[in-house]
């Protein structure tokens, strides 16, 4: 009785591997772990989830909820897994475990675009968030830290431009008539002398229907004949003027243009181009027309009230005439990015001192000042 044939272990001559031994399970599939090339024969068991064994250990247990389809040839279904390694796949030969598969894999054919999709979206969400928390609370840290460390030469710089600026933009609508220019520069002397400030500083009254007062680092201080033809009285203007050099004092303009244009924009104007045109152009926008954190607003009020006390008057009529421009909510105005008006005029009620010290301007020259772009205050 001859011997039933057996499968050799050795390789043909061709070079092909021999068949398993008599009597070993054939493997279902070859896996990849995503980790290495090499190609894995593993057996696949069905249960709850995808088991793939190998040498009769398990090395991988897939949901069928995160089995996906992908390429491959026509007669093989290659899947992977949204939970293993980008790279691992496994590859199914066998019909019978094919459909198996595919019946029990609801989500195989969905595309995985979709998810990248989504990844794309979550990161796009997360960064916009991140830059949203970094222009909320990192650049006004960061402004509030550079702010000290900008040199005043630096400061008187950007002012100076500026200055140069706001002349060219408004020309000949700078007002000097009769003795109003004097008595405007006696007011803004009689601030300064006030607040303990060493600093000359220049002055202009400009006709524009505009009720603002603005000044300028390095020392310019600039009234529009729109708040001035509103005002009432000389200690109405000399708190707003106060006002707006409190925000000199304190750097506003510096900590603020460090916010709005960020510190590219700073070093570029420290080591750079000074009069550039653009550079000129955002300083001066930023100067003139900057929406001031409550803080900061908060503690240019403050110096004015403690100027006007130190003048002898009172704070009063400033926040007067604030409510006068803008209502009591303050949203009629240049003035609607302040505090809201009604708060103003109550903390500077509260602030009210009986006068003690001589007229600000005496009757002559508030008329002056107030027709210093004449009579109708146009020019």
């Amino acid at each position: 009785m001859s011997e039933p044939d057996t499968p050799s272990p050795i390789a043909d001559a061709a070079g092909m591997a021999a068949p398993a031994p008599w009597g070993a399970p054939r493997p279902d599939a070859i896996y990849f772990d995503g980790a290495s090339s090499r190609k894995r024969p593993v057996r696949v068991q069905s249960g709850d989830t995808l088991e793939i064994i190998e040498d009769a250990v398990r090395v991988a247990a897939w949901s069928y909820q995160d089995l996906r389809r992908h390429d491959g040839p026509v007669d093989v279904l290659r899947i992977g897994s949204l939970a293993a390694p980008p790279l691992a796949r496994l590859e199914i030969r066998d019909p019978a475990l094919q459909r198996e598969i595919l019946g029990r894999a609801p989500m195989l054919d969905r595309s995985t675009e979709a998810s990248g999709t989504f990844r794309i979206i979550g990161w796009s969400l997360a960064a916009v968030a991140s830059i949203v928390l970094i222009a909320t609370f990192g650049v006004p840290l960061v402004a509030e830290r550079l702010t000290p460390l900008v040199p005043l030469s630096f400061e008187k710089r950007v002012g100076a431009a500026a200055d140069r600026q706001v002349r060219a933009i408004f020309g000949d609508r700078v007002c000097n008539q009769g003795g109003g220019p004097a008595a405007f520069a006696k007011m803004v002397d009689a601030v300064r002398r006030a607040g303990g400030i060493e600093l000359e500083l220049q002055t202009q009254v400009i006709a524009s229907a505009v009720p603002n007062a603005f000044a300028l680092p390095g020392g310019s201080v600039y009234l529009l004949s729109g708040l001035l033809q509103r005002a009432e009285t000389p200690d109405e203007v000399a708190g707003v003027i106060a006002h707006e050099i409190g925000h000199v004092i304190h750097r506003d303009h510096v900590r603020r243009m460090i916010q709005t244009g960020g510190t590219s924009f700073l070093i570029g104007l420290l080591f750079g181009d000074i009069t550039g045109s653009t550079a000129v152009i955002f300083a001066t926008r930023t100067l003139i027309d900057s929406a001031y954190s409550r803080e900061a607003e908060n503690s240019a009020d403050a110096f004015a009230v403690e100027a006007m006390h130190k003048l002898g008057r009172s704070p009063k009529p400033m926040g007067e005439l604030l409510v006068r421009l803008t209502g009591a909510d303050g949203k009629n105005s240049i003035f609607s990015s302040h505090p809201l008006s009604a708060e103003r005029l109550a903390m500077m009620t509260r602030e009210d001192r009986p006068v003690t010290g001589p007229d600000i301007l005496s009757p002559a020259e508030w008329l002056a000042l107030k027709t210093i772009c004449g009579r109708n205050g146009s020019r």
